[in-house]
């Protein structure tokens, strides 16, 4: 459980860390199922000769030691406490993606700085002001990653950005990419942090928090992260008598653009 402390640290920075989230035991108990999502890509994470491009990226497998590694009893706590208890949907099962990173000359193709869409509009991902169907993203680190190997780069504070640029299209939404091109340079200035840790540590954060991959990196070994949608039905309230920690960021962004309106109206 956060103290509130780190819940207001979440409020500001748009992340909190969950440091041995996920017990080893279980990150090793995956690898069978990253193994085979692997060779279905012609890939062999212990055979460097496979190793021919920059990224692979396959769906979180639906088995059982990426559910238990999904449904910690500590994260659960975490989600209830920064979404919102009856909100998000408690299954086991991870939804998100399995990335791992090869040392390797060409960069990969999420290099530029960016929001992560939460829902499906004609094969495209968009986002709303009300993180309709997200509550959080979350990194799962299935292997340690360190400074040297390509770790995840968030803006600190960044999240408070993206309201404003949302508010214009309402309930609506626009697609990821129209946000991740029009991000100010106040933005991109703003200091940053990496995803970095031992295997099980997980960077839970914002839904509208900017971040991108680094590079060039001095990988010397596949590193793994699984990139993690904390899911809901429907999408934030923005109900200032009941707001929950991921809601007080967004309705303190646009308070401060509105002038004083603090709910988005339909």
């Amino acid at each position: 459980m956060l103290t509130s402390d780190e819940v207001e640290a979440f409020v500001d920075d748009g992340f909190v860390v969950r440091r041995g989230a996920v017990p080893r035991e279980i990150i090793d108990a995956c690898r069978p199922a990253i193994d085979a999502g692997m060779s279905a890509s012609g890939v062999d994470l212990d055979d460097e000769a496979t190793w021919d491009g920059p990224i692979v990226r396959f769906e979180c497998p639906n088995e059982t030691s990426f559910g238990e590694a999904a449904a910690q009893p500590g994260l659960w706590e975490v989600y209830d406490q920064l979404i919102g208890t009856g909100r998000w949907n408690r299954h086991r099962v991870m939804t998100g993606t399995v990335i791992a990173r090869f040392p390797h000359a060409d960069a990969p193709f999420d290099t530029g700085w960016h929001i992560d869409g939460s829902f499906d509009i004609d094969d495209d991902w968009w986002v709303n002001v009300r993180s309709r169907q997200r509550g959080l993203l979350c990194f799962f680190l299935l292997t340690d990653v360190g400074p040297d190997d390509s770790p995840t780069e968030v803006k600190v504070g960044s999240h408070l950005d993206v309201p404003a640029m949302l508010d214009p299209y309402g309930d609506t939404g626009t697609s990821y990419q129209t946000i991740a091109h029009s991000l100010p340079r106040s933005t991109l200035e703003r200091p940053s942090v990496f995803a970095t840790g031992r295997a099980g540590d997980v960077m839970v954060c914002h839904p509208f928090l900017v971040h991108r991959v680094t590079w060039p990196s001095a990988l010397t070994r596949p590193r793994l992260v699984a990139q993690v949608a904390v899911k809901m039905q429907g999408a934030f309230p923005l109900d200032t008598s009941a707001a929950s920690p991921v809601e007080r960021a967004i309705l303190r962004a646009l308070e401060a653009v509105r002038g004083g309106a603090s709910a988005h109206s339909t």
